[in-house]
């Protein structure tokens, strides 16, 4: 059993990556291996939209989105995580999600059976913002775990985020029984 968590946020040290920690940590102590991107921290550009992706075995462009959606299509749960820039999702996980058009013409849809989406606003429009991560995730019957809250102001300690952490680590739990009942019934 593997959880990807794919973090939209250059602020290593921000919320969205914080939060991600805490429901990784608590997915890890149920036993289920946890890796964590952070798009920002690799090379990963824009889609070129060329438009020959069905015709091509890898994309056309030479950066490390190859591996990284090799990893988020393969995986059992995944997690999305994105702070909120004007009133939406972040221009690192907009990349993503455009780049993922490789997958779908390749039918690599992903195979996930949880997926966990969080959005951080300093003040509003997380809930915007995961609408957005919504009409993006489109995997056949998977449970979705939402986190949407407001920090108060964007440059606030994440560690001081008491509600939210705790929505992070109950996020994690309820992946975590999601993956694991499903082994069971398998």
């Amino acid at each position: 059993m593997k959880v990807v968590a794919i973090g939209g946020s250059p602020r290593l040290q921000g919320h969205s990556n914080y939060l991600i920690d805490q429901a990784l940590s608590e997915l890890a102590s149920r036993g289920i291996e946890t890796e964590k991107i952070v798009l920002s921290q690799h090379k990963f550009g824009y889609c070129l939209a060329h438009g020959n992706c069905a015709q091509v075995k890898e994309c056309q462009q030479k950066d490390d989105a190859g591996w990284i959606l090799d990893k988020y299509s393969q995986a059992d749960g995944i997690i999305v995580a994105s702070p909120v820039y004007f009133g939406s999702i972040s221009g690192q996980i907009k990349a993503f999600v455009d780049r993922t058009f490789f997958l779908y013409r390749h039918d690599k849809r992903p195979q996930a059976k949880c997926i966990g989406l969080i959005a951080i606003a300093g003040r509003g429009g997380h809930e915007e913002t995961i609408k957005e991560l919504k009409k993006f995730i489109r995997v056949a019957n998977a449970q979705v775990f939402t986190l949407a809250g407001a920090s108060g102001q964007p440059d606030s300690d994440p560690k001081a985020q008491t509600e939210l952490i705790k929505q992070a680590k109950e996020m994690g739990r309820q992946m975590a029984d999601a993956l694991l009942g499903e082994a069971v019934r398998t």
